[in-house]
């Protein structure tokens, strides 16, 4: 082989890390999620984790709601959702006193809908099926946080990460966390477009040169440039855990909604799985 073809192949065929893969599995096991956490896997995804006719009854409940959208200072092209997110009540590295008031209206709108289930604690009793220590809604201060939110995503997220360690001055939680997951279920996903693409890079301090300046938590995509990555389209009924310190982004969608069905998951020092939003 000359020096020529040796080359060449070394540009077809870039370094890959065996460890940054999504696994594919019919629940979440402790195998997988234990793989998660260490960092033996990028993502896991279970495919019918929600029963369609049960995604059909939320997602028909939930198109008959307007929906808000984040902040759009800080999320930009704007991403709409139904109930709270702590991330539009932080105040300087803690929780604002309005996060409480909005969780308020936030249960109530739920409840609204009418569902004959609740559908943020059947993902959460599916994530704890055969976890041993099990998984509740956290709390800080003592009260309990959102227990999920659903999210339309259609112009796509732009290249971020999520960090709770970084964005909160302190613990976001009662109880220290070690690890840190993102859950999210699909109700209704577009022909076309609507993917996750997760890169296998993790915030370093040059990144900031990446930072765009008209929203507070999008990267330019040149941050991740030559870094390798995976792209998952979502299905209906699905469920998708995933390392939300990877740099990651979701593509616009085109020809009908993305609609899903998310949370925040981190892992106590206790090893139970705490759940917020």
């Amino acid at each position: 082989m000359t020096s020529a073809q040796s080359t060449q192949g070394a540009l077809q065929d870039p370094p890959h890390d065996p460890f940054f893969r999504a696994a594919t599995a019919p629940a979440f096991t402790h195998e997988l999620l234990a793989g998660l956490a260490a960092g033996r896997y990028a993502a896991v995804r279970v495919p019918g984790f929600l029963p369609r006719q049960w995604c059909e009854e939320v997602l028909g409940a939930l198109k008959e709601k307007a929906f808000d959208s984040y902040g759009t200072t800080r999320i930009h092209p704007p991403v709409m959702r139904f109930g709270v997110g702590v991330s539009d009540h932080m105040a300087d590295g803690g929780v604002a006193d309005s996060y409480w008031k909005a969780l308020e209206g936030h249960y109530a709108a739920w409840e609204g809908l009418g569902l004959s289930f609740d559908p943020f604690r059947v993902c959460r009793e599916g994530l704890a099926t055969h976890w041993p220590h099990g998984v509740a809604v956290g709390r800080r201060g003592g009260r309990e946080m959102g227990d999920g939110v659903a999210r339309e995503p259609n112009q796509g997220f732009r290249v971020h990460f999520d960090d709770a360690l970084r964005e909160y001055a302190e613990d976001l939680l009662d109880t220290p966390l070690i690890g840190q997951f993102a859950f999210n279920l699909y109700l209704s996903v577009p022909p076309s477009g609507g993917e996750t693409v997760l890169w296998r890079h993790r915030w370093q301090p040059g990144d900031e040169a990446y930072r765009l300046p008209d929203a507070s938590y999008g990267y330019d995509e040149a941050v991740v440039r030559g870094t390798e990555s995976i792209e998952l389209t979502p299905e209906v009924g699905e469920a998708l855990l995933i390392d939300p310190r990877n740099f990651h982004a979701v593509r616009p969608s085109h020809g009908d909604r993305r609609i899903a069905l998310g949370f925040a998951v981190g892992i106590s020092t206790s090893g139970r799985l705490l759940t917020w939003a």
